[in-house]
Formats: C-alpha cells, structure tokens, sequence
C-alpha cells in the first residue's frame, strides 16, 4: 500500500509521465481505452461499466473478490509470503509470484486490513478456510511481531519488518525496535473483532495488551503533537531520532478499539473511557478543523505537509456505521469526501466518469503513479464511503460516483499482465489483497442490489459472523451480539424467519426486531434484539454449488490435465484440457484446451454428480457456439460472442458421469469456476 518514501525519490519520473513539471493538475480528465492493460467497456452515455461482466454488476464486483481471495488461498499453500513480505511481481508468463526482498514489510496493518477482508468474505462465502488462513496469519504475528514484555509499549505489535526479515524489529531505514501507536490501535481492534469471531480469548487478551500501552502512553496533545506520536522507539516511548515523529491524525483506530473493549465491559473500562475521550476531544479539535490528516503509512518520513485520504475516509466510515459516536456525522462525513476529492496535495482522475484518487501527497510531490495503473485500493476506499453515505441519506448522486468509481475498481481484479506501478513492476500486498477487497465488500453492505442475484449472501452486519451455512432456500448463521441488524441478499424468497427459534415479524422498516423484504429485489434486512442465532427458510434458490477454480490444487501454467485434478473429482483424460494462465476476464488460472482447434472435447466425474454450470470466456475474433451433453441428459448450447465472457447455467437436475463439450469457433475460449453438485437426481431447483 504505501511507497511514498520511493516515490518521492522518483516523482520527478511521475511528473515527466503526467506532463507535469513542479505542479500537478488536481483534476485531470484520462478517457484511456484501457484500465489495467484491460479494454474499457462504456454505457451508452460514455460511462465506465464493470469489469469483466458489464451486464453484471454483481458478477463482476464478486469475481473480484474471489479472484483475490484465490490468490491468498494459494499463496497460503504454497509459499506463505503473506507473512513476511508486503511486495511481489510475478512472471508475465508464467504467473508465478516473486517476493520483493527490498523493500519493508509490511506487517502489523497488513493483518488489520486483512482481518477485516475476512470479516466479509467468510460470512459472504461460508468458507471456513478463509478463518484458517486469518488465524494462521494473525498467529504468526502473535509469535514472532510483538515487543518485549518490559518495555514502555509492551507486548504490542511491531509496525514492519526489514525486507524479508522472518521476525519483526522495525524497519531499519527508520530505525530499529519502533513502533507506530496508531496501527497498536488498528491491530488490536482486528484481534478484538477476530476474538470475536472464533471466541478464542487468545485474541481478546493481545487486543486489552495493546489498549493498555495506548492508555499508558497517552498524552493530551496540541496543534503539533499527537495523542501518541506517528512512530516512536518501543522501548522508552522517545520519538527522538531519524525517522521518529510526534504526530499522527490517525487517533480513529484506537477510538475504535476502546469503543469495543467498553462496549464488553473487558478490561480497565474506566481508564479506556478517558483516553477515548481524550482522543476524540483532540480528534475534534485539530483534524477536524484544520484538515492536517498526516501521519498513516510505514514507509513515510513523518511531515506535517504530506497529507493522506485514509484517515479522513476511515473516520467517516466509523461515523457512518455508528452515528451515535458523533451527532454532526452527516455533516463531517460530507465534508470529509468533499476534502478528499478537492484537496490540491494529491492529483485525482476522471476515467470515463469514475473518480480516481491517489493516496498521499504534499502538493507537489505524490505518491504512487499515473491513471490506470494506481490506485484501486484507494478508490475503492473512496466508493466505499460514497456507497455508505447514499445508504444513510439517499443522496442518489454518491451512489452513482460510488459505482463509477467501483466500476474502475473491478478491472484490478486477479493478475492482469499489463497493469503495474508507474515506477516498477511490483505489486502491493496491502493494496490488492487486504485493504481494496474490504471495502469492495462493503459495496454490497451499503448497496445490496450491486450483490449477485442469482446467489445468496450475507452481506453486512455490525456484528461478526461466527458461523454460517447456506442450502436450497435456506439460510442460516449466528453473530456474535444477539442485538444486530443483518443485511442479505437471497436467491430465493423467505417463508419464516426466526431468531433463537422464535419467529420474527415482517414490518415496514426496524424501529423494532424484525425484518424487512423486499420482493424485487430480493434484498432481507434483519433486526434481531433477543438471539444471536438466525434461521431463514424459503421457497426457490440453488443449492450452493462445489466449484473447481484451477488454482487449488495449484499447477504450472500450461499443465496437461491427465487423469484426476482435484483430488477425489474429476478425470480429464489424456491431455485434452490444459492449466491457462491468467487472461481476459479471468484474473485467476483457468482452463484452456490443449489444442485451441478441437472441436470437441470431455471429462467424466469419477462418482455420478449435477453438472450445473461453467463459466467461459471468448477471446477469439469470432462468436463461439458450445454444445454441453451428456449421454444421459439433454443437450444444451450457447453462443458467447467476441470478447464476452458468460456464466453457463445447464439446468440439470440429474447426475450424470461423461459431460462433452462441441465448439465451433472455439480458438479463444477459456473455461473457470466449474460448477456441480453431489446429490439425487431432481432434488434442486432449475437454475436457470
């Protein structure tokens, strides 16, 4: 995520590239035919539509999500670079990732941000594998990131690591053993929330460690002096020293941990009840009147001139989701988006109508690069907040600059061959895996109509998800706090709804427990005051399929598929199929035809299963025709045009073993997400 420290040594670079000199313009207008190296797709007004389904805003907001969620799921199983490094480039042809040894990891925001990715993803997919990957990852932290118990911050996470460094001291660049107060606040509210979570009390104890030093270690703080300083020696707390500073307008994240450690009454409540109230007098009193929103990133000399939007952003989130907290909520988190989106320390974009926003900058140097390359986690982040304030007051016009801005957010999704840094070739964990998905997850929250329609899913609620599961007409989960509001979007319609088994009632809105649906749309809001346990039944929906995604287990590019892959599901012959890399519209690896010239093509399942559906893309010149049967099912075709890609949706009801696959003008097809079902014959619904 952050690089400002390079950037600056290279802006000259970045201004050479924008045709700027010594100023840049804070509003330029780049209607580029492409984002990421990947073609635009326009309304008929000239307005940017999503990527890689333009049709589908769902399926393109969600393929994101999943692309970067394959990703980490892979990364995790093979070479753990998640715990170490905050930077790789991968090959541009065989997509295989390489670490960056030279730059500082990333470490301790880095498991903040990713913590609340999981927090979404796992109740928006069922997917207990995304709660053992955050465990693995916050563990790792846990045993080799904290600092020594004696210390004047004691026990508290270490805010980044020498490049490559299995255990973290600090980044020597700044100096060794230090750490940043502000992110001791962002980490420890991720271990609440995921103590929250799992109920493992493990979390709960290193989240009051790290109120407990932010307590200890305040002070009152004026214009030029923070309530904690934006980096400090860990030892002593001195802020004396290269690369020390004593300022940090980020005194939200730290609000926020105490707000949760009060709110369950753990630890010395009383104590965390003043500093909160410190923090936020001062919060009110300076950033919020003088906008001098400095001092967030790990890699930034600190400065009082070198502004940054997540601060600003994150404290109109936190207002947003919580309005009680702050009486002028609507008006300081207008003012808040209105600042990002005007202020001359950093260069914005117009891209076919979406607004693009850099991170950081001074007014004359900024960080990273130029339109179209950077910066999709930032974007995203501005979305997010527009998406959420169109939610609160419905103020129709922050839902269309949200979408836009979505929309050019989407085209970062997966691995694209042509997008990149302006200054080099590498990626930014923070950005693209942790900090961008998150708040692409909470479009849906505040805007559930942009969720899949065909699909169900939690989408948001205050309280985290502690299990769930989904089946034909039927959801059912519990939170953490019986006192929540839930917002879903069902594939199906619900017939009874009941919190703690007793049945909840259908009302206009939820002053009151209950819930409200909507029939058009599908999209289920629950109150419920008196259990932490919901139970959902209904008529219609899908059984949520099992999918192959050609990435786990995962295989070189090019791979013959000979016999099985997975384990246990599918048999493709005798090198028929190949591995593809990523390309067009699937970010992820894939499946490609050995010979792009076959007309024909199979595999078998190794045990009858549905066969439900697949998704295929064109890349070729010409519209494609494929014919799917089975010798004991009906034949059913498609057409997918150049340069379309389409979720294929048999409407079997039956299993079958052999399933065939007839091409005409199948060059440039590529295949991903296969779907199917282990069940009895005519026991789902039709999906189509």
């Amino acid at each position: 995520m952050t690089r400002a420290t390079k950037t600056f040594l290279i802006v000259s670079l970045s201004a050479l590239t924008l045709g700027a000199q010594d100023k840049f313009q804070v509003l330029s207008t780049v209607d580029e035919p492409s984002i990421a190296g990947r073609p635009v797709r326009l309304d008929a007004g000239g307005k940017l539509l999503p990527f890689p389904m333009p049709s589908d805003t769902g399926y393109s907001y969600s393929s994101h999500v999943l692309a970067q969620w394959t990703i980490l799921w892979d990364q995790f199983n093979r070479q753990r670079n998640h715990y170490f490094f905050c930077c790789f480039d991968f090959d541009r042809t065989t997509f295989e990732m390489q670490p960056d040894w030279h730059w500082a990891n990333s470490t301790a925001y880095l498991r903040a941000m990713m913590q609340g990715f999981i927090e979404r993803l796992y109740p928006y997919t069922g997917d207990p594998r995304t709660i053992t990957f955050l465990q693995d990852f916050i563990d790792y932290e846990l045993e080799n990131g904290l600092t020594p118990e004696n210390y004047a911050w004691s026990k508290v996470p270490y805010t980044s690591a020498n490049p490559g460094a299995l255990r973290y001291t600090g980044w020597s660049v700044h100096g060794e053993d230090y750490i940043e107060p502000h992110v001791v606040g962002e980490d420890g509210y991720a271990y609440v929330r995921f103590y929250e979570t799992t109920g493992n009390t493990k979390y709960l104890k290193a989240a009051l460690r790290c109120a407990d030093a932010l307590t200890k270690n305040f002070k009152t703080g004026d214009e030029k002096n923070s309530p904690w300083p934006v980096r400090c020696y860990a030892r002593d707390g001195k802020v004396e020293g290269n690369g020390m500073g004593s300022y940090s307008a980020n005194v939200v994240e730290p609000i926020m941990l105490f707000d949760e450690l009060i709110r369950l009454d753990q630890g010395d409540v009383s104590k965390y009840r003043k500093v909160r109230q410190g923090a936020w007098d001062w919060l009110q009193k300076y950033p919020m009147k003088n906008n001098v929103w400095v001092g967030y990133f790990e890699d930034v000399t600190p400065s009082m001139e070198n502004m940054n939007q997540v601060i600003p952003l994150e404290y109109a989130r936190y207002v947003m989701l919580h309005p009680d907290k702050d009486p002028q909520w609507r008006e300081h988190a207008r003012q808040l988006i209105e600042w990002v989106k005007t202020t001359p320390k950093w260069p914005k974009y117009k891209v076919h109508g979406a607004t693009v926003t850099t991170e950081q900058g001074n007014g004359i140097t900024y960080c990273c690069n130029v339109p179209n390359q950077c910066c999709d986690s930032h974007t995203a982040r501005l979305a997010a907040i527009e998406a959420f304030y169109y939610a609160k007051t419905g103020d129709p016009a922050y839902k269309e600059e949200a979408y836009r801005s979505y929309n050019w957010v989407s085209y970062f999704q997966g691995l694209s061959r042509d997008a990149h840094a302006n200054f080099t070739n590498q990626w930014w964990f923070t950005d693209e895996y942790a900090d961008g998905p998150r708040r692409i997850m909470d479009a849906f929250w505040a805007v559930p109509e942009w969720a899949p329609a065909d699909e169900s899913h939690l989408l948001g609620s205050l309280s985290p998800v502690t299990k769930i599961a989904y089946a034909l007409g039927a959801v059912t989960y519990s939170t953490f706090d019986a006192d929540s509001e839930d917002v879903l979007r069902l594939d199906f319609t619900p017939e009874s709804i009941s919190a703690g088994g007793r049945p909840l009632t259908k009302r206009q809105d939820l002053t009151r427990e209950g819930y409200v649906f909507d029939d058009k749309t599908k999209v289920l809001r629950i109150r419920h005051q008196s259990s932490r346990d919901i139970d959902i039944q209904g008529e219609g929906g899908r059984v949520p399929p099992i999918l192959i995604t050609f990435d786990d287990p995962h295989l070189p590019a090019g791979t013959p598929l000979r016999g099985e892959y997975p384990s246990g599901g599918v048999d493709w012959g005798k090198g028929t199929w190949r591995i593809g890399t990523p390309h067009g519209a699937f970010g992820t690896f894939n499946l490609a035809l050995a010979d792009p010239a076959a007309k024909r093509a199979s595999f078998r399942f190794y045990y009858p299963r549905i066969f439900q559906g697949i998704d295929i893309q064109n890349s070729g010149p010409r519209d494609a025709v494929v014919t799917i049967h089975s010798p004991e099912l009906r034949e059913f075709s498609e057409t997918i045009k150049a340069g379309e890609v389409k979720r294929i949706k048999t409407g079997w009801r039956d299993q079958s073993s052999a399933i065939i696959f007839e091409f005409e003008n199948g060059e440039g097809l590529r295949f991903d997400n296969l779907a199917y079902l282990v069940g009895v014959s005519g026991s789902v619904a039709d999906l189509k």
